[in-house]
């Protein structure tokens, strides 16, 4: 069963495209006009061994809010689509990442409610071309998509741009674990019969 997907988001803000491919090796080819947003989106593939191509042309002579926000929705219909019916995977998924001084934490349900849980310290405003405050819209972005619960929390960590990295790090490796297959499981991993 091929899990790939892709999906194009235009509005007058931005164009985006996304394809995505959930048993793929970590491929990424990535070009969002936000140079440390791409940094973190090739981590994401690499560590969750996701295929990731992303492509956004936005409206940044405004700010990155637009782009981030899209880029959010986009890949996280991306994602869903490429899950389906869910028949056979874990569904839930944890993993803690250290980055040097700090340590993230991030645990997932692919239940089919989104709902964020977000408790990360940030010490300073912007890396590069990012505004911080951007990095939990995109989760929140995503989630809305997938329709997962999906919880982050920063331990301790000074550095910002170590900080971000262990999200984006430990968020693609509980997707990773919560979207493997067992064989173990029949159907969907709910009492209900459906996810």
């Amino acid at each position: 069963m091929s899990r790939v997907a892709e999906k194009q988001r235009t509005t007058k803000e931005t164009d985006v495209f996304a394809r995505i491919n959930l048993d793929g090796s970590g491929q990424a080819n990535i070009a969002t006009g936000i140079g440390f947003l791409d940094h973190m989106l090739d981590l994401f593939a690499k560590h969750g061994l996701f295929d990731l191509e992303v492509r956004c042309t936005g409206d940044l002579h405004i700010d990155d809010h637009h782009s981030v926000e899209d880029i959010g929705i986009t890949l996280g219909q991306a994602f869903a689509e490429a899950l389906g019916d869910k028949q056979g995977i874990v569904r839930f998924g944890a993993a803690y990442v250290p980055m040097d001084e700090t340590l993230a934490r991030a645990v997932v349900d692919l239940s089919g409610r989104a709902f964020v849980v977000y408790r990360v310290e940030n010490p300073r405003e912007r890396i590069s071309d990012l505004a911080v405050e951007m990095v939990e819209h995109f989760w929140r972005s995503f989630v809305g998509e997938v329709k997962c619960n999906l919880h982050i929390e920063v331990f301790y960590g000074a550095n910002q741009h170590h900080i971000i990295e262990a999200v984006f790090k430990s968020s693609a490796r509980s997707l990773a674990e919560a979207t493997r297959f067992s064989a173990r499981i029949t159907g969907v991993m709910s009492t209900k019969g459906t996810l």
